[in-house]
Parts: C-alpha cells; structure tokens; sequence
C-alpha cells in the first residue's frame, strides 16, 4: 500500500473509531426506557446511565488530549479503544443498575482517551492544507452527524433484538477498528524532550470539568439552576478552574501551556463550538422529542427524518466545505453556515402542532444539513490552525471539551426552558400537544439565537484570514479518492 493510500484508509479508520463513540452517545437515549423497564430504574436513578458517560466523557478529554501529546497519540488512542469496547462488554452483560453505571462510567473513560486525540493525528497525518481540510471536513462529518445515525441504529436494534445490542454492537467494530488502527497507524514521533504530566494540573482541570458537567446533569436539571445544589457544584468548578489557569501560568511544565495555545483562531473556535454545540445538541434531541411525543413518530421512524440532514451533511463536508475553505477561508466559509444552521431551528419553531414532514419539517432538516456541513468542517480547520504538533492533541482535546459542555449546558438550558414553558401554557388551560409544542417552539428559538450568537463571535473574534501550515506538496491531490466516507 502506497503512502497516500495509506493515510486515508487510516483516516477512515480513525474516523470508525469516532462513529463508534458518537453513536454511543445518542444510541442509548433510543433504549432508556426499555433499560428502565429490564432493570427497574427509577426516573432519577435512569438518568445516571446517561450521566455517568457524560461526566467520564467530559471530564477527561483535556487530561487524555495533553498525555497523548505527552506520551504518544497512538498509544492512547488504542488504550482508549480497548477501555471502551470491554466497558461496552460489561454494559451489554449488565443485571443491575449499579454494574450498568459503572460499565457506562467506564465507557465515557474510554471515549475521552480515544476521541481526545483524534483530531491531533489527523493534523499531523494531513499537513498539506488542502488535504489537511478534507480530511478535517470527513472526521467533523462523522463527528457532527453520528448523532443522527445512532437515533436510526438505536431504533432498528432495540425493536428488533433488545437493548442489550445496542452495547454489543460495538465488540466487533472495537475490534476490527483496534486490529486496523494497530496495523496501519504511524507510531508517534517521539519529542526531544518529552517532559512530565502536570498531575496537580490534571486533577485540577478533571475534578472542574467533572463538577460541572455534574452540576448541569443532575443537580440542574433535577432542581434548578438557582437550587443551592446547583449554585454549589458550579462555584466549586469556577473555583476548581480558577486554580487550574493559575496552576497553569506557575508551573514549570504545565499541563496546558496557556501561552502558546493564545490564539485567536483556537479562541474563536472554542467559543463557537460551546455555544453552537449548546444550541445544535439541544436542539438535536428536543427535535427528536418533538416527533416522538406531538407527531408519535416511533424510533425508527425519527432516525429516517433526520437522515437528509446526516446526508447533506456528508455530502458538503467531504465534497464540497475543502475547495470552499480553500478557497474563500475557514470564516468565510463558516458564517454563512451558521447563519443557516440558525434559520433552520427558526423552520422547527414555527412547525404546527399536527406537522407535515413533507411541507413543515424537511426544509428545516435540509436548511440545518447544509449549515452544519459548512459550518462544523470550517470550525475545526479552523481550531487546529497555526497549533505546532506538540500541541496538537491538547487543541483537539480543547475542542471536544467544549463541544461536550457546551452540548451538556445546552441540553440543559433548552429543556428546561421548554418544559417550564410547557407548564405554563398547560395552566393556562392550552391543550397537552399544542402546550408540549409552544415549549418546544421557545427551545428552538433560544438554540437559533445561539447560533446568530456564534455568528458575532465569527466575526468579531476570528481573522479573515487563516494561518496554513507550509508544506511542499500543498497543491497536491491525493491519489486515494475520497469515497468512503461518504
């Protein structure tokens, strides 16, 4: 196999291993109330089996994102991999809810260490610009409409096995995936100077982001932003944080070196990934949340609605989004996408209560396909521009983390604006589907101000031009053509 055909199938490869981990996120949503049904969770206590992924996940994706950098992407990308395919073991062999917690504990472990890294190895992989943008614009696919694929794969799975095989799916991907990515991966190049893992750093930045993804999972969503539970756990992370940057800025060799990660292209990003993520994750499931409870639409039939989304989506990330970038910029290209990402959440929040997919829901879903396909690739081109190698697995962990925040705070913020509105017009004598409706409707119009919002920070905080590492085969095609991904 000649080099160039070998740095795509690895990127497939890589990219496989983030399906995986995406899929698992949404997948398992489809299956909660039949796990709820087998293992008789209460409310609170079936919430865990999604919390426990969420504050693993999101906890240490900086943490395994710096020790890749540190002691090899590769190593831990594999590590990773076999985390998450025996936890998935465990989870599928589960008989009680506290092995199924600490199963799901172990998977987001797992996902953190592998989907920390992935976009680092990408970069380094594709440092030519033109290939290093489509390459970004197949993983940010893959990464952005997973989510969509896992509502289609849960639904088929869970109606026609049991919901034990929506965690056993995943042993015959994690091993092929392991066996392929052992084959094919290049081992990383060793630093001149390898340095030591910042462990006060990493126990600061872990316990912070642990506590807040806690505080916005459970306390939040449970009680209230203003409850004392809430306000406790989210001054514990500020403080846990603070000490963290402080930490940072003293330390001989830092677990995230400040200084050299001040850019305003990674700033920009970062930010515009938290507050689309907040508005596009929350969204994502209160769509789906809509179709199931106003339109009675069952599983499988919402994963086929939103297939023109994950479709489009494809289509313009592997196709279309690198000649685009190429050729305009990453911002140029991105606000645009934004700005449609946006319209199409203003499409869902007029939907009428007994909704024709044909007529008032498809142009929303075709509307939002193409923005993300614009917007996500752009994005992360973006974040991972003008960052040396030795940081790049720390940029890509940055980027995920805030991609899982901002999804947990939007996720939380959405829902409870929708269902206090629910409430409130339920009270007022409104009938139970137009009441679910309006609440819904109020959600959708706070996630596409967030998208206007990430539209000002596009354009006020990020260049109008991108920094593109130089390389002597910048203008080169690559031999192996990009099909597969599509």
């Amino acid at each position: 196999m000649n080099d160039d055909r070998r740095r795509w199938v690895s990127l497939y490869v890589l990219c496989t291993g983030m399906l995986m981990i995406v899929l698992d996120t949404t997948i398992v949503n489809v299956a909660l109330p039949f796990i709820q049904n087998s293992l008789h969770f209460s409310a609170s206590g079936l919430a865990w089996v999604v919390n426990a992924y969420l504050i693993a996940f999101g906890g240490l994706l900086l943490l395994a994102g710096r020790l890749g950098d540190l002691y090899g992407r590769r190593r831990m990308y594999l590590s990773g991999l076999v985390v998450f395919t025996v936890a998935s073991l465990v989870c599928g062999l589960s008989q009680s809810q506290t092995m199924l917690v600490i199963a799901r504990f172990a998977q987001g472990v797992g996902g953190a260490m592998t989907s920390a890294v992935i976009l680092g190895m990408i970069v380094t992989t594709f440092p030519e610009p033109r290939l290093q943008a489509r390459a970004i614009g197949v993983f940010a696919f893959v990464a952005s409409a997973g989510g969509a694929v896992g509502l289609l794969a849960g639904g088929l799975l869970v109606q026609w096995v049991d919901w034990h095989w929506i965690f056993f799916v995943n042993l015959p991907i994690g091993v092929a995936t392991w066996l392929a990515s052992a084959r094919l991966l290049e081992h990383d190049e060793r630093p001149e100077r390898r340095g030591r893992a910042d462990v006060i750093g990493a126990v600061l930045v872990t316990a912070a982001l642990m506590l807040g993804v806690y505080a916005i999972v459970d306390p939040a969503a449970a009680h209230g932003w203003t409850a004392p539970e809430t306000l406790g756990c989210a001054a514990g992370a500020v403080v846990l944080l603070v000490a963290f940057v402080a930490r940072q800025l003293t330390a001989t060799e830092p677990l995230m070196p400040l200084r050299s990660l001040w850019s305003r292209n990674l700033i920009g990003a970062n930010v515009i990934q938290t507050v689309g993520a907040a508005g596009m994750f929350g969204s994502f499931f209160l769509g789906a949340l809509y179709l199931q409870k106003v339109l009675h639409y069952d599983p499988l039939q919402i994963g086929l609605a939103f297939l023109p989304d994950t479709l489009l989506m494809g289509v313009l990330s592997v196709r279309f989004c690198e000649p685009l970038v190429s050729r305009f910029g990453a911002r140029t290209v991105m606000v645009p996408g934004l700005v449609l990402v946006a319209g199409g959440l203003a499409l869902f929040a007029v939907a009428p209560v007994h909704a024709d997919f044909a007529v008032d829901l498809l142009p929303a879903v075709v509307v939002m396909g193409v923005g993300a396909g614009l917007t996500f690739p752009s994005m992360m081109t973006l974040a991972m521009s003008g960052v040396g190698p030795a940081e790049a697995g720390l940029a890509s962990g940055l980027i995920n983390t805030t991609g899982q925040v901002g999804g947990a705070v939007g996720l939380a913020v959405l829902a409870t604006a929708a269902s206090g509105h629910t409430a409130r017009l339920a009270e007022s004598g409104v009938g139970t589907l137009s009441a679910l409706t309006g609440g819904y409707h109020l959600a959708f119009w706070i996630a596409a101000g967030l998208a206007i919002a990430a539209v000002v920070v596009a354009l006020v905080v990020v260049p109008g031009t991108v920094p593109q590492p130089v390389s002597a085969h910048a203008d080169e095609e690559p031999d192996e053509p990009i099909v597969a991904a599509v």
